[in-house]
């Protein structure tokens, strides 16, 4: 039986809704990656060049710390990872959380919100972070709060 884990970054709460219908819609359980410093208004400010965000993804090798709780990786085979799509690629806290577990033999489907860019270079961008061992698959840009049944419908086309 295939174990999965909708594990999301969400620094203003959208994506934290679609990562909640998503859940429910697989029977997932559900990981928040939350920031040791949490991401103010301020930070999120993509027109101020000196705002965190805009200095964290000026610098690919950045890594934001993040809260490690206890999540048990090793327990699933199919880890759903969702985040907010910032400069065209995932948040550079994504690639902390992928570097602080081993995802070893797993399968990994990404999927995403944003104000209307693609997934552009995301993936190449996040294998740096995972063994080549790790299955990444680029899933789906959700720029909307998708309906569990509507989740159920990308899922049944993903075949997992």
């Amino acid at each position: 039986m295939t174990k999965t884990l909708v594990a999301y970054f969400s620094a203003s709460g959208v994506t934290r809704e679609v990562a909640k219908n998503l859940a429910a819609a697989t029977s997932s359980d559900i990981y928040e990656i939350k920031p040791v410093n949490p991401y103010t208004s301020a930070d999120l400010d993509w027109r101020d060049k000196n705002s965190r965000s805009t200095v964290e993804m000026k610098d690919h090798n950045s890594r934001p710390e993040i809260i490690k709780d206890d999540v048990n990786i090793e327990n699933y085979d199919i880890i759903f990872l969702g985040f907010p799509i910032w400069w065209y690629v995932a948040p550079t806290i994504i690639n902390t959380f992928l570097e602080s577990y081993d995802f070893s033999n797993k399968k990994i489907i990404i999927f995403a919100t944003s104000g209307g860019s693609g997934f552009g270079r995301t993936i190449e961008n996040l294998r740096v972070s995972v063994p080549d061992t790790t299955e990444l698959v680029e899933g789906k840009i959700l720029n909307y709060n998708p309906s569990v049944e509507e989740i159920k419908t990308w899922i049944k086309d993903l075949n997992i």
